[in-house]
């Protein structure tokens, strides 16, 4: 991978692909959201996000391309355990008719959705997970919902955020994050017009099930899924007592925390945003805020998120 700079020393090298990484960061990449999701008639979540231009190192396509077949390969191995649900099991057409109610409200965000081959799958587990993964390829485990016991405004928020990961392409920029990692100086070469871009191959380090997400992605997705739910009319405050709920598990070491960093901080925002987003889910109730009755969750002794040591830092993945 490295044959293009084979004659520079390796400080040299080292030293470019620091730089490389420095710049593909602070370089600032346009998002054209559709009109819709920017008129401020629209309400909503308004982002002003300035993404980083690291993700153009894997073509969309690429990313999407591989999704699809990790998806299919996961499937083949829950066909393989009898673990992938029937078509007409009752929760997977609980999942499903909340999805198809859901994903009307994305295109807003990334006009690719219109493109993507939507699934939803559901998997016999006692994990406690979930993930849309880039192209729309979407699973559960039941473990979420029979541990957490979610309603269906719980799973529209958990489903939201998922798939607000796929349509904000966070699993792309850390997969080129990852590239820059594994490849170094081949891929600073492609950069500066010395290989084919689009020709790039994911490296093993870009395995999307295994990618960590920055709190920042995270927070992201969350406001986004609480948007993209509420316009599809749930209640946006369902998604303070998942976290609440995520809180009381969070001991048992499950997957889902070890890939959705939670900490101090998150239902807080979660809290803080709900004034923008409850009018939207009760414009879709033929309602007002004013007549919305009072959130009742179906757990008692619901606490705060759980907190992981790094919570502070924003940029980085869970760590514990």
């Amino acid at each position: 991978m490295l044959r293009r700079l084979q004659g520079v020393q390796r400080p040299t090298r080292d030293r470019l692909v620091r730089a490389l990484a420095l710049a593909a960061v602070a370089a600032p990449m346009a998002w054209c959201l559709p009109a819709q999701a920017q008129d401020s008639e629209a309400g909503g979540i308004r982002l002003d996000r300035s993404g980083s231009a690291v993700r153009k190192i894997v073509p969309v396509e690429a990313i999407e391309q591989q999704a699809a077949q990790e998806y299919e390969q996961l499937k083949q191995e829950a066909i393989a355990k009898h673990a992938l649900a029937a078509a007409d099991n009752p929760q997977l057409v609980r999942l499903r008719t909340i999805g198809k109610r859901l994903l009307p409200q994305t295109a807003r965000w990334n006009e690719r959705a219109r493109q993507w081959q939507w699934e939803i799958n559901l998997i016999g587990s006692r994990q406690v997970n979930a993930f849309c993964m880039p192209g729309g390829k979407i699973a559960f485990y039941t473990g979420l919902l029979d541990q957490l016991k979610l309603t269906d405004d719980e799973i529209a928020m958990a489903m939201g955020h998922e798939i607000a990961h796929a349509l904000q392409e966070h699993a792309r920029e850390r997969a080129a994050k990852s590239e820059i990692t594994n490849l170094g100086a081949n891929v600073i070469s492609q950069l500066f017009g010395f290989g084919n871009l689009g020709n790039m191959a994911l490296g093993t380090g870009a395995h999307l099930l295994t990618l960590r997400f920055s709190r920042a992605d995270e927070s992201e997705a969350d406001l986004i899924g609480m948007d993209i739910a509420a316009r599809a009319g749930y209640d946006p405050r369902a998604a303070v007592s998942l976290w609440q709920k995520m809180g009381k598990v969070s001991q048992s070491g499950t997957e889902f925390l070890s890939t959705h960093p939670s900490g101090r901080s998150r239902i807080a925002d979660l809290e803080k945003h709900l004034p923008e987003v409850l009018p939207l889910y009760a414009r879709a109730s033929n309602t007002t805020v004013e007549k919305l009755p009072p959130y009742r969750a179906n757990m008692a002794g619901l606490g705060g998120a759980p907190v992981d040591s790094g919570d502070d830092d924003r940029q980085k993945p869970l760590q514990r």
